[in-house]
């Protein structure tokens, strides 16, 4: 809890019931935040690190105990659709829309900021990142609050994102104020991020609502370049969170292998866990579909090929899972990059820092 000094002594972790969350333990997380504190909760997408979003000083510490870059704008979350229009300076009327067809959901809007939102939250941009969590413990704990809640991923900056409690203590035990348990996280990778201030709606960050959805109901919908990138791309400004940083990543060293033929893929991810393993090398196998349980130290099937929801809900823990083996290095195969897979893409790209063999 928070001391008079504003300093944490212990994080209290609750397990909550994330269908019928208990309203006591709800209450008292919401007190921590509004007292200006830090509580990591869980969303349907991953864990989020909660503030007070329209208080600067709770936001500090958000960005200090993430040692998150100060040029990273963090995500608000609100209880209901109304409170979009306090933080928004406008909402065009495609925002309308998206809110009802996504919302509760994995979608994020970027709109022009009003004068309520301090400059911390937002990364000194005019805009502000809202969406609005599928998750109750999520609403509870934001209605109780009062105030709109700025929630960025609820581990250490560049480290792959939380979808158990356990993750969020490995890396924050004693930096934050209160964890709320609510179990394994449903999505496993964050919300997608659209840019409503462009000419064109705007795809900053791919997640759990997919193009193919957004494009059903505005029409045309671009990807920004940053989202596929195979390279690092040297941004100004990143007006979304997962754009210009390092995310994702293991503690290993990491090399996603591409191609468009499956059979090619496997035979070069099996020539490289064993040339690696020649260098006295512990591997880790990191693949979906059906593989051969001898090749590599410590091998992670996300699940079927065409399961993307599997596949994205088991990445960030497996890839926690191989930093817990101390393997030295991982070797990743690609998934199908359509759907849900865009955004599984994307995070591996990320995470091997963008060292990619194509075959």
């Amino acid at each position: 809890m928070v001391d008079p000094l504003g300093d944490v002594k212990k994080t209290v972790v609750y397990k909550v019931n994330p269908l019928r969350p208990e309203r006591s333990v709800i209450q008292a997380a919401a007190k921590v935040i509004r007292m200006g504190g830090i509580v990591a909760f869980p969303t349907e997408t991953v864990y989020g690190l909660g503030a007070n979003a329209l208080d600067p000083e709770a936001v500090k510490k958000v960005y200090e105990v993430k040692r998150r870059p100060a040029d990273n704008p963090t995500i608000v979350h609100v209880a209901d659709k109304m409170e979009a229009r306090r933080l928004a300076a406008e909402i065009p009327e495609k925002g309308y829309e998206l809110m009802e067809r996504f919302w509760p959901g994995p979608l994020t809007l970027v709109l022009k900021k009003s004068e309520i939102v301090p400059s911390i939250t937002v990364a000194g941009l005019d805009t502000v990142a809202v969406r609005m969590p599928n998750h109750r413990v999520a609403l509870m704990l934001i209605e109780e609050a009062g105030v709109p809640v700025a929630a960025p991923s609820a581990n250490l900056a560049g480290k792959p994102s939380p979808t158990l409690a356990e993750h969020v203590i490995r890396d924050l035990d004693g930096r934050i104020d209160m964890v709320l348990d609510g179990g394994p996280t449903e999505i496993g990778v964050e919300s997608t991020v659209l840019d409503l201030t462009t000419p064109q709606p705007t795809v900053l960050r791919p997640g759990g609502v997919t193009l193919e959805e957004l494009r059903r109901v505005l029409g045309e919908v671009q990807l920004h370049p940053a989202a596929t990138a195979r390279e690092e791309i040297n941004l100004e400004t990143a007006r979304s969170p997962g754009m210009k940083h390092k995310h994702y990543a293991p503690n290993a060293e990491m090399i996603l292998v591409e191609g468009e033929r499956r059979d090619r893929v496997k035979e070069r991810i099996r020539e490289l866990v064993e040339e690696y393993m020649g260098k006295g090398l512990k591997v880790g196998v990191l693949v979906a579909g059906e593989w051969e349980p001898n090749v590599g130290h410590e091998i992670k099937v996300l699940g079927p090929e065409e399961d993307l929801k599997t596949i994205a809900k088991n990445l960030f823990k497996a890839l926690r899972e191989l930093d817990e083996k101390k393997v030295d290095v991982i070797i990743a195969g690609e998934v199908t990059a359509t759907g849900l897979g865009v955004a599984v893409m994307n995070r591996l790209r990320k995470a091997s820092g963008h060292r990619i063999l194509k075959v």
